[in-house]
């Protein structure tokens, strides 16, 4: 899919956002745009609410896990490797 943008400065500004290494490509800056929105046109219920902002404290608190270490956990579960 192709998408043409008919205002130059959304184009400057998806390009502006590129070039400043916040997104590796124009097409990732818009699929980012197009995530963000679905998320605002999706209607939560409280308790998927509640667990991402459960999720977001945890993050702010500095209570992560690698992802390598996820996926390491997960093959072995279930590849047994």
């Amino acid at each position: 899919m192709e998408v043409e943008l008919k205002r130059p400065e959304l184009e400057r500004f998806i390009l502006d956002q590129v070039r400043a290494g916040h997104f590796p490509s124009a097409g990732a800056a818009v699929e980012a745009a197009i995530e963000q929105m679905m998320c605002e046109y999706t209607d939560l219920d409280d308790e998927s609410v509640a667990a991402i902002e459960r999720a977001d404290a945890q993050y702010e608190a500095g209570q992560v896990v690698e992802w390598r270490n996820v996926r390491d956990e997960l093959r072995k579960k279930y590849l047994g490797k």
